[in-house]
């Protein structure tokens, strides 16, 4: 990342005050040096994500996306990166409650980056979730899972695997299959954007209440199925 490039994206910025911030992490490759371009495909398919987490969220609501400096996780350089971008939200806009919304390996620094304090929520989509990651921090934060059953690329049992260590963490967390859903997020994708929507609508809540899908996923032993 050059010196002067911000890792904060801002799409959104409300004009009358932020209330709270939404910010997307795209996917990438395990290792890559090469640098991190806002018109790859892995970018470009959370436009849709962001909008559709936008659509049901309060009008004071930023929008946001991390600038990653590589395209690979390497030594977790995305992670190191949504800090640096939520260190900038906070000077921008002050102590917004913020939700990630990370695919793939956006999804795996979105749950590292869940340690910064203006986080209140994640919502992972088909994560990378290996084994020897650490839930540990992950105590009052909201986790919502959102995984294809039919994702050959990230396997849907280490996602479930990572959600009961949230849990025993103390995060409240729970995790939503997709039937017939890939790891691009294409198949159903309306179900996808749809089930974006509402997830962060739920987590923005001060008192979300134990209704709606997010709700019923947290309460749920195992996964649930859409």
């Amino acid at each position: 990342m050059q010196r002067n490039e911000s890792a904060l994206i801002v799409r959104h910025a409300p004009p009358d005050g932020v209330g709270a911030a939404i910010m997307t992490l795209h996917g990438g490759r395990e290792l890559s040096r090469r640098t991190a371009r806002p018109w790859q495909l892995a970018a470009l398919r959370m436009h849709p994500v962001l909008r559709a987490a936008a659509s049901a969220s309060p009008p004071d609501t930023l929008l946001g996306q991390v600038r990653y400096r590589h395209r690979g996780w390497n030594s977790a350089d995305p992670a190191h990166d949504a800090l640096r971008a939520l260190d900038e939200l906070q000077r921008l806009a002050g102590a917004v409650p913020t939700v990630l919304v990370g695919h793939s390996m956006g999804a795996r620094a979105a749950l590292r980056a869940a340690s910064h304090p203006l986080v209140s929520g994640v919502l992972a989509l088909a994560p990378w979730c290996p084994p020897e990651d650490s839930a540990g921090h992950l105590g009052g934060v909201r986790l919502v899972v959102l995984h294809g059953d039919r994702d050959r690329v990230t396997p849907p049992a280490e996602s479930a695997d990572y959600v009961h260590r949230a849990r025993e963490a103390g995060a409240r967390a729970g995790m939503v299959l997709v039937r017939g859903g890939d790891h691009a997020m294409l198949r159903r994708r309306g179900e996808w954007h749809r089930a974006t929507a509402e997830i962060v609508a739920h987590i923005l809540q001060p008192d979300p209440g134990t209704e709606g899908l997010a709700a019923e996923a947290c309460a749920a032993k195992d996964a649930i199925r859409l």
